[in-house]
């Protein structure tokens, strides 16, 4: 790992660093420099200065920065002199750029700056196109301008030679001024920098751009900086909607900038062509109360700070969205933050401490918690002051005093400020000192600094009330706009005795320094609030020190050592850049450990420093183990790349980058929000789903392997889904793991499905199950289906039946019978995965071979022009062949070879061939004269396997499956459980029960016939429907008589064959061959045959009713939207006691459902409470009515 530097501003514009190889920080070599802030970037770091310019340090290279001038001599022949610089009018100017535009002789080319300096006199290039020449380096051409070449030509009519003269960069590991004398308009001061935007380079030698903010709020680009450049060539102005006061620039296409009035502005349309980029976007402030006080800008993270000192994250932030989508607080009260290389951040505290952010990972951005940085601080020199009262005139340095130390150590105001006349001195006989305009500003004592007595007034003075400065951000003092809002509590002043307060009730001087100045007047002290070093001298004064009555007080001072006031305890801090510090999760870094000592910890002020001394040591390294797990909020994320559906026009799939986002809360309470990243027309765009929206993960298929649609109540309606695709199953299988399970979280759900829930399959074969509420079957306000979730169960089934005892059975596309093990209502732990079986399901691939009779030949291959393919699906929309017929998806895998398929509805012949008039008509099994088309069945098996909690039941293979719906305060020993088996015979279950699902043993029921639908509901009525529709009750079937004792014959609806029927509590719904749905009228205990059937609905498919007479359906399609996909949940609305057969159907989640039970849900909506019964004579009970009472007791 490469060793980069950190940086970092005290409240004095003294600059540091600090090695990420070291542990000790280092002041820069010029001590006159005086900064206000820095930007990092990589092998560099730049800076405003207290005189409003801007200061560049380029790291030292083995590789120097060389700059290659160059210009053209133009010259033309004539028949007298030859080739002379004498040209025509119209040519170009005799010395000149490449282009011949711009005159460029040799004298005028200067050194930008006193960084550079010439490597050696101009010389001709010799080469000719890169390669060697004898022509002295002319170019030969017809005129100007045309193709040069080194061949001399009877035509060449003019010559051209390029002289050359490096300049080379000698400011490498110093600070150098940045001029601003240049040819366009220079901006107004400066107040703030930021560097950033390396990584949209599409060089080798990543550069940065620099942005910079006025005085005036005004926004500037630097342009020009280059690798070979450093400095950049000009300043161009960026128009700004309001007045900016801080701005930031990430690595790579993020800039935010500060307003004046707290708000934020996002700079949008940042590309390597546009690197100004294009609009401003405005983003409000965390808290709308608070103003913004700082913004710091990353990768794809984005920090403020508010004036409350709280730090905020900003979620959702990227290239594709470069104005996130929401707010997080994150632990910790900071002044500024910075974010650095990987998206580091630093921290400059609200005690002036530095602090680095520990945990931020690319799947962690927010980290986990702040550590102190504490790099160490070397020896400290002394210097004694006398006090008042004592010797004066006395001064003791720790070394030879120059006059640039004067500048260094005291003067901290801007380069434009005037030196003021000095204050009269305190008594008469005293010496001349330099005063500061606050008593906080007041240089930091030794711990042997004198303690004289306090007056009256001064005691008065250090009681008084707090009072709070309004925020004012003051661009040419970075310093005020850091501290002039904070609430000073004043320390009393042990080691310096104060003069009265006046009645202006300013703060009275404070003596420092002696340090006469040669001309007579004093240097003013810039107005800084230094709390910190207040508390701190306080602190030390009253130390067993403070009495031992030296006449002398020691200061440090910027010598030739590098300490300088306010370095006693260390640098008291203002600024910190890690833009060029490269710190990762896996670096070893001394001054980041958690367990370092804090008493050499530059995190922490005076203040601390002076309070940690007095305490043991084992206790700092406890508090110090606790600092990290200080976290309120937390971001997780998790990013990818899949395949996006695009369902506008042009339709396709589109490579596209995700994301999800998950903010934890210090409750424990989770919100994740799911990203799309794309491109279109070259414009980069995004997509975001609220993980809480979500309502159904499904897997689908298409075209592309390992799809699945997300869908949410919004698209559900529109039935527009998000679809998505993976490369590999695998990675199919995680994104829906965890997005299901960041769904569960932001919906409470933990472990497997409860009782009631709400089962159902789809085409596809996976198992989905809702969690239902109680308003989900609420007379008034019922929950909307649209909103209903979706989660999947691991297994693959085609249909799968529950009662609200917890029984579940499903079946497969095989007719295998499978028994849910899940637990309920507990929730998942690791003993789980021992219930996650083996489960494995065949499926028959169907494709069909059509002919065409003619005269001629007879059946051939050979169809007319609006005939369906040759080979094609049942419908004949699709062409399929058996060579490019696959299974359903890349989980299944054939196990037999293609075959005739003898068993088709209608009968075939013996060659498997059906016949019919044309495409399409109903097809029959025998050739009759009419028959002009044939077509028959191919068929192949293919194989899954997967794991899931569903145990196989006894090897008979079922075709239909029902379980007993019950309400849930029911109980019972045995629950009935009647099943058809493949070959159409009557089952009944024996001993299913809570405790043993699988039950024990099959009861066979005879019939005459076979049947192919059966539904047992409350107090045992069992229904069935024969293969040829005929429907049947069974009598008499009770807990006593389990398979009962005869069929009764129910009519059919008039012209119409049923197929599919569903009992409930006093209810039968049933479903023919034409998608119609059926109500049987009637039924009452005494008669439970019912006496009419009535007509519902259409476009249904299946149906299902639950223990309490609710009617869900599994709807052929939604009205309005033509191209959905067959097969979505609906529900019956406005079914009651007086309207059991409802008003109109609610369309929920939808496009591939292929069954659903709801007779698990038992969940009533608790009733409000009956009025009080009017006052007045008895009333007559009237007769209840009668009701299903072994319904209501199962």
């Amino acid at each position: 790992m490469p060793v980069t530097l950190l940086w970092a501003v005290d409240v004095y514009g003294r600059v540091y660093s600090l090695s990420t190889a070291g542990q000790h920080w280092e002041r820069a070599d010029d001590t006159l420099l005086e900064l206000k802030r820095i930007t990092a970037g990589k092998e560099r770091c730049w800076g405003v200065g207290c005189d409003h310019h801007v200061y560049l340090n380029m790291m030292p290279s083995e590789t120097s920065i060389r700059y290659k001038e160059e210009t053209y001599e133009n010259q033309r022949w004539n028949p007298v002199d030859g080739f002379t610089d004498t040209l025509l009018p119209t040519d170009r100017w005799p010395w000149s750029d490449v282009t011949g535009l711009n005159p460029q002789p040799l004298q005028s080319f200067q050194l930008p700056s006193r960084s550079w300096e010439w490597e050696g006199d101009w010389y001709v290039d010799q080469s000719c196109g890169g390669e060697p020449s004898q022509t002295g380096g002319w170019e030969y051409a017809v005129d100007f301008p045309a193709n040069f070449s080194p061949d001399k030509k009877w035509n060449s009519c003019v010559r051209r030679r390029r002289w050359i003269r490096y300049r080379r960069y000698t400011a490498q590991g110093s600070w150098a001024k940045i001029p601003l004398d240049n040819p366009r308009k220079p901006p107004l001061p400066l107040c703030d920098i930021s560097c950033g935007g390396w990584e949209l380079s599409d060089q080798s030698g990543r550069y940065p751009y620099l942005w910079g903010v006025t005085q005036q709020g005004q926004v500037w680009f630097r342009e020009g900086v280059h690798p070979r450049v450093p400095e950049g060539s000009g300043w161009e102005e960026v128009e700004v909607p309001k007045e900016v006061a801080q701005i930031s620039a990430g690595p790579g296409d993020l800039l935010w900038a500060l307003l004046w009035n707290g708000s934020l502005l996002v700079r949008t349309g940042l590309s390597l062509d546009s690197p100004t980029g294009t609009t401003w976007v405005e983003v409000d402030s965390p808290v709308k109360e608070i103003e913004t006080l700082h913004v710091a800008v990353g990768g794809s993270v984005v920090w403020v700070v508010t004036k409350d000192y709280k730090v905020w994250f900003r979620r959702g932030v990227n290239s594709h969205n470069p104005c996130g989508s929401g707010w997080i607080s994150i632990g910790g009260e900071m002044m500024m933050v910075d974010v650095g290389l990987n998206d580091q951040v630093w921290a400059v505290g609200e005690d002036r401490g530095l602090y680095f952010r520990m945990g931020v990972t690319p799947s962690e951005p927010s980290g986990k918690g702040w550590i102190p940085v504490s790099g160490q601080w070397g020896s400290r020199e002394k210097v004694l002051l006398p006090p008042r009262g004592g010797s004066r005139g006395v001064c003791e340095f720790g070394g030879p005093q120059t006059e640039a130390s004067h500048t260094s150590v005291l003067s901290c105001t801007d380069s434009d400020s005037e030196l003021g006349p000095a204050e009269p001195p305190n008594g008469p006989n005293e010496t001349p000192v330099l005063e500061a305009a606050d008593s906080s500003i007041v240089p930091l004592g030794a711990a042997d600094s004198p303690t004289p007595p306090l007056t009256s007034e001064d005691g008065a003075s250090a009681s008084g009330p707090d009072v709070r400065k309004p925020f004012i951000p003051a661009s040419d003092s970075f310093i005020n706009s850091l501290v002039s809002d904070r609430e000073k509590t004043p320390m009393m002043q042990q080691s310096i005795a104060e003069a009265p307060q006046e009645e202006s009730r300013e703060p009275p001087p404070a003596p420092v320094l002696q340090t006469p100045d040669p001309s007579g007047q004093d240097v003013p002290w810039i107005n800084v609030d230094l709390e910190g070093a207040e508390a701190a001298r306080g602190a030390q004064s009253a130390g067993p020190s403070a009495g031992d009555g030296r006449t002398g007080a020691t200061y440090p001072l910027g010598l030739e050592t590098s300490q300088g006031v306010g370095e006693e305890d260390g640098p008291v801090w203002a600024w910190i850049s890690g833009g060029g510090c490269d710190v990762d999760v896996r670096a070893q870094i001394s001054w980041l450990s958690p367990a370092g000592p804090l008493t050499s910890s530059l995190s922490l002020t005076p203040v601390q420093s002076a309070a940690w001394s007095q305490q043991q040591q084992p206790e700092h390294g406890e508090e110090i183990r606790k600092k990290p797990l200080e976290r309120s909020h937390s971001v997780w994320v998790r990013k990818g790349v899949l395949r996006w559906w695009r369902d506008w026009k042009p339709q396709r799939w589109v490579d596209v980058s995700v994301a999800l986002e998950q903010s934890s809360r210090s409750d424990g309470r989770k919100d994740s929000i799911f990203f799309v990243y794309y491109t279109q027309y070259d414009e980069k765009k995004y997509l975001h789903v609220f993980v809480s929206e979500v309502t159904a993960l499904v897997p689908v298929l298409r075209d592309c392997p390992h799809a699945f649609a997300v869908y949410t109540a919004q698209r559900t309606r529109q039935r527009w889904p998000l679809v998505l695709a993976a490369q590999t199953q695998k990675d199919m299988d995680d994104w829906l793991c965890l997005l299901s399970e960041s769904c569960c979280e932001s919906r409470g759900i933990r472990g497997p499905p409860s009782r009631q829930a709400v089962w159902s399959a789809t085409s596809k074969g996976d198992v989905m199950v809702h969690e239902p509420s109680f308003s989900l079957e609420a007379p008034a306000h019922t929950l909307a289906c649209d909103l209903m979730f979706w989660r999947q169960v691991p297994g693959h089934l085609r249909c799968v039946e529950s009662n609200s005892l917890g029984l579940v059975w499903g079946i497969g596309w095989d007719g295998t019978a499978w028994v849910y093990t899940g637990r309920y209502g507990q929730q998942s732990n690791p003993g789980d995965a021992a219930q996650m079986l083996e489960q494995t399901d065949v499926r028959n691939v169907h494709v069909y071979e059509n002919q065409r009779w003619n005269p001629m030949t007879g059946y051939t291959d050979k169809g007319l022009p609006t005939d369906r393919p040759m080979w094609s699906d049942e419908c004949g929309m699709k062409e399929c062949t058996k060579s490019s017929t696959t299974p359903p998806s890349p989980q299944w895998s054939w196990v037999s070879e293609w075959t005739v398929d003898y068993n088709v509805p209608g009968g075939t012949d013996k060659e498997g061939w059906q016949y019919a008039a044309d495409f399409p008509v109903t097809f029959h099994g025998h050739k009759t004269m009419k028959d002009f088309v044939r077509r028959r069945r191919w068929t192949r098996k293919c194989k899954i396997t997967v794991r899931g909690p569903w145990q196989q039941a006894p090897p008979i293979l079922l075709s239909d499956i029902s379980l007993m719906p019950c309400l849930a305060q029911s109980s019972m020993e045995q629950v009935p459980l009647w099943a058809l088996s493949d070959k159409g015979d009557v089952l009944c279950r024996l001993g299913a029960s809570p405790q043993n699902p699988a039950g024990s043993s099959w009861l066979h029921v005879g019939t005459d016939q076979p049947f192919k639908s059966i539904s047992i509901g409350g107090a045992s009525q069992v229904w069935a429907i024969a293969k040829d529709g005929a429907v049947f009750y069974r009598g008499s079937v009770s807990p006593q008589n389990p398979a009962g004792e005869c069929w009764y014959h129910i009519p059919s609806p008039l012209r119409q064959t049923l197929r599919q029927l569903s009992v409930g509590r006093t209810s039968v719904f049933a479903v023919d061959e034409n998608s119609n749905l059926w109500y049987r009228q009637g039924l009452t205990p005494s008669y439970p045959q019912g006496s009419a059937w009535e007509l519902i609905s259409n476009n249904v498919t299946k149906v299902s009713v639950g223990p309490l007479d609710q009617v869900w359906i599994v709807a052929d399609g939604v009205p309005g939207f033509p191209a959905e996909t067959p097969g979505a949940v609906c529900h019956r609305l406005g079914l009651g006691p007086m309207q059991p057969k409802g008003q109109s159907w609610d369309y929920g989640v939808g496009g591939g459902w292929e069954h659903i039970s709801v007779r698990g849900n038992a969940a009533e909506a608790p009733r409000p409470p009956h009025p009080p019964a009017p006052a007045g004579p008895p009333r007559s009970p009237l007769r209840p009515a009668q009701v299903n009472g072994s319904a209501v007791r199962v």
